[in-house]
Formats: structure tokens, sequence, C-alpha cells
């Protein structure tokens, strides 16, 4: 996930024993302060659908998951049909990780497999910047789009701008983080947040001992996929009562990362569990025990390859819930059948697989390079893998 601007920090409460005096790596949030009170993002109906999802059987395509559908409820498009071919209009968040740009150049390549059907398409860079994207899809909005697809930066800042395109009569379809309206045709993403921070934070609660310390390591607040991805872990460390002695903005900066997760060891003198909302820095928090010479506790990261590679090399304790960015193609797909006045799904929720112990080696591609991530669903597009490399 991208470095995003700060919009609330979460308020921790001080409920852990062993607290010590301040955070050391001098983040808003408090060591030793528990799990806290729970998000404002968080929703028990979404919470409790979202892991009833986790065991549903999806329709569409077996070899296809980036066209199937979780519990599909159909949405009529015919008022948007339109001859093509068609100009079709991104709003991106940003380009600031490996994630999205793994995932961007998986959209690119969908693209250029329905040429037939696109005879533009325009992306345009908020750079992590709200008030950037507010006013990339205020200008986008004159362009002469058919569709408009948005990756908000954040959920409740970009909601105006995105009712705003609603009420202009493009078809919007938004993707990957959501918005607080239900005027978007439709909003793609995988099972989503809750079902992330459950695989994982039951996982490292099963493995660690009884009673152990937890680190939880987070990207920024103010996302809704983010912030839910925490507020299923929250209820799952409460209801396994491991000690959560700190909740920890990172940025998604290795560097960071790395430091914070010493400090942590040298305050402590061990962690037993590391919980991550992404696991674009995983790698860096295994680097962070190995040199101070203490074993890797259990942990989640991603399916980001180096990841994967040194879970594999060291014979790590860990599992790796995926956002599969394979849902950037997913996007371009909808556009064209919402123009064709096709019925969609809305939501349109994508299966999201979870990378094993079992299943780990069907996933390592020693070919491809350590920033890309596994579940890509590219290997069919045009340019694979030179496109990725």
């Amino acid at each position: 996930m991208a470095a995003l601007a700060a919009v609330t920090l979460l308020s921790l409460t001080a409920c852990a024993t062993d607290e010590p005096a301040a955070s050391p790596s001098g983040s808003a949030s408090a060591a030793g302060s528990g799990t806290g009170e729970q998000s404002k993002f968080f929703v028990q109906a979404d919470y409790d659908a979202e892991l009833a999802l986790l065991d549903a059987a999806p329709t569409g395509p077996a070899d296809k998951p980036w066209e199937q559908v979780l519990n599909p409820t159909m949405v009529d498009t015919a008022k948007y049909k339109k001859n093509g071919p068609h100009k079709i209009c991104f709003s991106n968040a940003a380009l600031n990780n490996p994630w999205r740009q793994v995932g961007f150049k998986t959209m690119q390549a969908e693209v250029e497999a329905q040429k037939s059907r696109i005879k533009e398409f325009v992306h345009v860079d908020a750079e992590g910047k709200d008030q950037k994207q507010i006013a990339d899809i205020n200008d986008l909005l004159g362009k002469g789009c058919d569709a408009l697809i948005v990756s908000p930066n954040t959920t409740a800042t970009l909601t105006p701008a995105v009712e705003a395109a609603c009420q202009a009569g493009l078809p919007v379809i938004v993707f990957d983080r959501g918005v607080d309206t239900k005027c978007p045709v439709t909003f793609i993403n995988p099972i989503g947040g809750y079902g992330f921070g459950h695989v994982g934070a039951e996982f490292v609660s099963q493995k660690m001992k009884p009673g152990g310390k937890v680190l939880a390591l987070r990207i920024l607040p103010g996302v809704d996929v983010l912030e839910t991805r925490w507020s299923a872990a929250k209820v799952a460390f409460d209801k396994a009562k491991v000690d959560v002695v700190g909740v920890e903005f990172t940025d998604g900066d290795p560097a960071k990362t790395k430091k914070t997760v010493d400090d942590y060891i040298q305050r402590y003198g061990t962690i037993d569990g590391i919980w991550m909302d992404a696991g674009a820095v995983a790698v860096a928090a295994v680097e962070a025990f190995q040199d101070a010479g203490k074993p890797v506790p259990p942990m989640n990261g991603e399916d980001q390859l180096d990841f994967l590679k040194i879970w594999k090399d060291k014979n790590l304790t860990a599992i790796a819930p995926t956002y599969p960015t394979y849902q950037w193609r997913t996007p371009i797909i909808a556009a064209l059948r919402i123009l064709d006045g096709q019925q969609v799904s809305s939501p349109w929720k994508l299966p999201q697989p979870t990378v094993t112990q079992e299943n780990l080696d069907q996933y390592l591609d020693p070919g491809m390079p350590p920033l890309h991530y596994a579940m890509c669903g590219c290997t069919d597009l045009p340019g694979y893998p030179q496109r990725w490399k």
C-alpha cells in the first residue's frame, strides 16, 4: 500500500502489561498500549460478511480469478451502453510502491490486450496527494472519457470528487480502496481488509507462545482497506489475549521498519510475533531480527517475492494473506462490460488467496524481480515477463 497522507491517528489506550514509558520509534502510537480502541472504520456486519467470504466459492472462469465474483449481486448498466472503441480514464492514487507499480503494469497490459476496443487510455497519477487527485478527477470530467476508473488515495476526502463524477453521468468504477458513497456503478476489490487482517492475526496468535508479545506494524491511518485490516487483527488479538506491546506506523519505509523492530527488540529483549497491515516491508522486519541475532518470530507478510524467498530460504513460520495485484485487470474488464450494457456485480468481490507453507513453492518464481507480486495474474498478458522486470 502507498505511503499516504495521514488523516487521523487511532486513539490507543494503555491496557497491556510491561508497558514502556514512551514509544521507542517516536510514532504517535504508544508502545505497550495494547490494541486500543476499535477503528471508526469498523463495521461489524461488514467484518462478519468478509470472514464468511473466506470460505465462499467464486463464480466465473476457474483459471481467471480476476473475472470471478464472490456472492454476486448484479446491477443493470443498460443506460451506459454506447458504441466503441472507447476512451477509458483512470485516476490513480499513486505509483509509489511496488504493489501499485506491479498492478499498474498489469492494468496497462490488460488495456493492450483489449486494444481493439479501447481507442485511448488516460492515466493520471495523484502521487499520493488527496488534493491533486481531486483536481485530477475534476480535470478528467472535461476530457471526453467514456468511463472513469478511480483508485482513491484516501476514503473520506475523495468521496465528494467521486460523487461529482457520478453526477456528471459517467459510469464510475472504484477499485482497490473504497469511498463513502454508493454512486459508482461498482466497487471492485478482493475480499478485503477484514479478511487480510484476520488471516494474519489468527495465524500469529496461534503460532506464538501463549502470552507472548506482538508488535503490529502499520503504514498510515485513514485508508479503509488498511483500517479494516487492523480492525480485524484487533478482534483476533483481543480474543486470543495476546500482549500487543506496540502499534507503530512505519510509512511503508524499510529503514523505518527495521529501526522500529530493532527498538522493540532492544526494549523488550524479544518479540514473539509480528503482524503487518501490508507486506512490502516484511523483509526489513526479518532483517532486524537477523541483525540482532534473534530468531524470527511467527509473522505475516504478503505475496511480494522477496518475502516469499526469505520465508523459504530461512524456513520461517509465516503466512501471506494477499491483496492480489490481479485486481488491476478487473476495472478494465468491468468498464468494457458496462459500456456494452452488460450487468456487473456491485460490489464485485474477487477471491483473495493466501500463501501458506503448503502452497509456498507454487508462488515462488526465481525468474522474476524481488519486488514482483506472485498474484499478478499477468502470465497470459502481452509483454510477460519482460514488462514486469
